[in-house]
């Protein structure tokens, strides 16, 4: 069985359940085991980087590349 196969297979399984705790369990599963994969992937960052960050960030505040959050958030209120 492929894995489309057995996604949808799994919806339709999903669907049929009435109890409201499974499904919790469920949700609670599944949130779990999707953080395991994302830190999984995640690799530390050295100390060199973490400087050289801070270091461009604070060039960004002095050359002016930077917008303010509630300008930012009138932007976004535009795009609506």
């Amino acid at each position: 069985m492929d894995l489309q196969t057995k996604k949808i297979n799994l919806i339709h399984e999903f669907l049929r359940i009435n109890n409201e705790g499974l499904i919790n369990k469920l949700d609670k599963f599944l949130h779990i085991e999707k953080k395991k994969i994302y830190e999984k992937d995640l690799k530390p960052m050295t100390i060199e980087k973490f400087n050289l960050m801070i270091d461009q960030a604070e060039d960004d505040i002095d050359n002016g590349r930077v917008v303010e959050a509630k300008n930012l958030r009138k932007d976004i209120d535009k795009w609506k």
